[in-house]
């Protein structure tokens, strides 16, 4: 096996769909950061509120259509499945940029097209993480993942920037019109693959109950199920940027489109940061998910009391590193701890989880926001990181037989198969 922090770039296939993801990534963190201002500032008066509502709508179709988007993701062609939500996200880009422009976009459009745009996207996340495995195979898929997660979080700081200054100078509707476009660069990388060179395993047998067999398979694994609850407490309580960031940046900093374009971006900073940190590891682990937990629900508490800007924005930084090592060590442990035949059904499971909690968390985060402040919200966020680490020191403690013991001057920590979770901890954070 091949090593080294981008060793997965010397797949072809790998480099073409790499350099594709990363155009369609910019369009993406626009049209988020320009969906969020619009809603925010132009459709309503400053309501979290709504926009909790638009991100329940984009990513409720996760729960909603679980078994059937885990169930295509395992028994269709990964590739032609991407083809046609790619092709589907950017219509609606399409459709969206125009009703702005033209100035006839109003909050139940908005609300509209979030929903379309979530049911494209439930099909379209299991399909797209476990095609990563089609494309370098077993050896490089932990490097994969992590080079993955840097390409996204690299998009999340030049998009919203982006967004932010030409939000100030064109308005949304530009930036929903770029952000179609930008799917073409998926479409044409998907098109330009070497078919025969994906690492194609067999397919799973379509047999009746095969579309909850997922979740039978999850069940009875103690290490995902203890993973899949850090995911669920983090996902709908704590992954809630949008919210955070943009009422911080309009109630307590008084800040304009740019301002909240810039925060977003040095977010992914420490994003980027945590993804080429999860690229370098050769393996995954579990106790990385309970590290990262912990320090993101203490980083959200930090944010949450900042008195500046600037301030605020060096908090967001240590909340993207440990949210990004966080969300990679969950894909990488669950892709590589399952059968090949079952990966795409437990990761429509993963998914759902982590988009899918928005619907319930979302509202409530922007309703704390709206009634007690933006500062609450993060708290709320912050209670959510430690609840996941409770749950994660929890298994480690009754199946890992995590041990802490006294090494000189410092504290160490070990877990069954005799790996040091203190270099597991250095190495996360």
């Amino acid at each position: 096996m091949t090593t080294g922090t981008f060793r997965s770039l010397r797949n072809r296939n790998y480099r073409l769909w790499a350099s594709g993801a990363i155009v369609s990534n910019v369009g993406t963190w626009m049209q988020r950061t320009a969906q969020d201002w619009i809603v925010l500032t132009q459709l309503t008066h400053h309501n979290a509120t709504a926009v909790g509502i638009v991100m329940g709508l984009q990513f409720g179709p996760q729960l909603l259509m679980l078994p059937f988007s885990g169930f295509a993701a395992d028994h269709l062609d990964r590739r032609k499945l991407l083809l046609t939500t790619q092709a589907t996200m950017g219509l609606l880009a399409l459709g969206l940029g125009i009703l702005t422009i033209t100035g006839l976009v109003q909050l139940w459009h908005v609300y509209v097209f979030a929903f379309l745009l979530g049911c494209a996207a439930a099909f379209d996340a299991p399909a797209r993480q476990t095609f990563v495995s089609e494309l370098v195979g077993e050896a490089d898929l932990s490097n994969a993942v992590g080079l993955n997660s840097t390409s996204f979080n690299a998009a999340r700081m030049i998009g919203p920037a982006v967004a932010g200054l030409l939000i100030a100078g064109v308005g949304t509707g530009w930036v929903f019109l770029i952000n179609a476009v930008s799917y073409a660069a998926v479409i044409v990388s998907l098109c330009l693959l070497r078919v025969d060179q994906l690492h194609r395993g067999a397919r799973a047998v379509r047999t009746r109950g095969s579309l909850v067999e997922g979740f039978r398979y999850v069940w009875h694994r103690s290490d995902l199920k203890s993973v899949l609850f850090m995911l669920l407490f983090v996902g709908t309580f704590g992954l809630n940027f949008p919210i955070y960031i943009s009422t911080m940046s309009i109630t307590a900093f008084h800040a304009g489109a740019s301002e909240y374009g810039l925060l977003t971006s040095i977010m992914a900073i420490g994003s980027v940061a945590g993804a080429l940190l999860a690229a370098q590891r050769a393996k995954a682990h579990v106790a990385l998910v309970f590290v990262a937990s912990a320090v993101f629900g203490l980083g959200l508490a930090v944010a949450a009391v900042m008195p500046t800007y600037w301030l605020f924005g060096g908090a967001l930084v240590i909340i993207g590193v440990s949210a990004q090592t966080f969300t990679t060590t969950v894909i990488s442990t669950v892709q590589l701890s399952t059968d090949p035949a079952m990966r795409g059904r437990v990761m429509a499971i993963v998914m759902a989880i982590a988009l899918g909690g928005t619907p319930i968390g979302a509202p409530i985060v922007g309703w704390v926001a709206d009634t007690f402040g933006p500062r609450w919200a993060l708290a709320v966020g912050a209670a959510a990181g430690l609840v996941a680490a409770i749950i994660g020191l929890r298994y480690l403690t009754k199946y890992r037989q995590l041990r802490v013991r006294m090494d000189g001057r410092r504290i160490r920590f070990s877990i069954d198969n005799g790996e040091a979770l203190s270099e597991s901890i250095s190495g996360a954070i």
